[in-house]
């Protein structure tokens, strides 16, 4: 019996003009999964997860979600481009990004911001959809907040908002962006620890971070983009106690 992949990613090449970003990166994550991607600054991280819901749009490769490959088209500029723009927005809705700057509507409330997608999006009654945000305001420790906009929130709330309202739609994927290298210090630990909680639920993770006791501690896999490839992966387990490449073993001198 074959094992769907909850996302694959095959060969995924992308370019800024002339400068070539990501270079045929392949990534696969089960159902439950929880990979930590690491690297220096401009290694490619953020562009690999922006790629994989076409946020930035791939110049080549495949990605797939559940089995489902979203289907790309060349232009008649030779650009490639999504070929069916519902399919992206369906898929968009199964695979909820987190971003490093949080990204939420300053001018609605806590509640707005976690309705918007259930409501407009997914069209689920409204009753139904506060329950449920009520739900995950209470388990990201938000409960007390629903009526706050944002600007009267600590970074740290803002960004459990922000896994809230990921969370809100559903989705078989979720995709961090380092979702605490915006935050102050000690507003940190909130963050990652309703993190660990997803994974311990069985959430599906791709974690761009700098956080290496998350890394270590809570990922299945971890993943050492350089220059743009996947120069180390395995289990962190692995990785931490015996770096096999000159490039990993620098990485985490520089960051220890």
């Amino acid at each position: 019996m074959t094992v769907t992949s909850a996302l694959k990613v095959e060969n995924l090449h992308k370019s800024f003009g002339n400068h070539e970003v990501i270079k045929g990166v392949s990534l696969e994550a089960q159902k439950g999964d929880v990979i930590a991607i690491l690297g220096a600054s401009g290694a490619g991280k953020s562009t690999f997860l922006r790629c994989i819901n076409l946020l930035e749009t791939p110049n080549s490769g495949d990605v797939y979600l559940a089995g489902e490959k979203m289907r790309m088209k060349q232009n008649r500029h030779g650009e490639t481009i999504p070929e069916d723009i519902r399919q992206v927005e369906r898929m968009r809705t199964r695979l909820a990004m987190v971003f490093q700057g949080f990204n939420l509507w300053s001018h609605m409330t806590v509640m707005e911001n976690i309705l918007e997608g259930p409501l407009y999006v997914q069209k689920i009654a409204k009753a139904e959809a506060v329950e449920k945000a009520e739900a995950l305001l209470e388990k990201v420790g938000l409960s007390d907040r629903v009526d706050y906009y944002p600007a009267h929130l600590s970074g740290g709330q803002q960004q459990r908002v922000a896994i809230a309202r990921a969370l809100a739609m559903d989705p078989d994927v979720m995709l961090f962006d380092e979702p605490t290298s915006a935050l102050d210090p000690e507003l940190v630990g909130e963050v990652l620890a309703v993190m660990r909680d997803l994974a311990e639920e069985g959430r599906t993770m791709l974690v761009v971070t700098h956080e290496m006791g998350f890394a270590r501690d809570v990922s299945s896999k971890t993943v050492f983009l350089h220059k743009g490839e996947i120069c180390e992966e395995g289990s962190p387990a692995k990785l931490f106690t015996k770096p096999a490449t000159d490039q990993f073993k620098a990485f985490l001198a520089r960051i220890n």
